[in-house]
């Protein structure tokens, strides 16, 4: 069984709501068992519909269908993923 973690930890407006989605999105498309764990949206399950890429590539589909790619983007390390906030250039006057 395969188990990746994606932290969300930096995602910022409605957290609770955001988060919730997030899991039911990640349910939907990789037919997985998703819990989450306070800002940890945890995925576990066999198959291709687990590898790294493809959750990796679901979440940031979940940010675009949000409107979030804008300020937040998907990071990975060995073991899980990560959303971090983006950071933007200010503009100077």
């Amino acid at each position: 069984m395969v188990e990746m973690k994606v932290d969300a930890s930096e995602l910022k407006g409605e957290e609770a709501k955001l988060i919730e989605k997030l899991a039911d999105f990640l349910k939907d498309k990789t037919g997985g068992d998703v819990s989450t764990d306070g800002k940890t949206v945890t995925v576990k399950g066999e198959g291709e519909a687990l590898s790294k890429k493809y959750v990796r590539i679901t979440v940031k589909k979940f940010l675009h269908k949000h409107e979030l790619t804008e300020t937040f983007k998907v990071m990975g390390d060995e073991e899980s993923l990560k959303i971090k906030e983006r950071k933007l250039d200010k503009e100077e006057d």
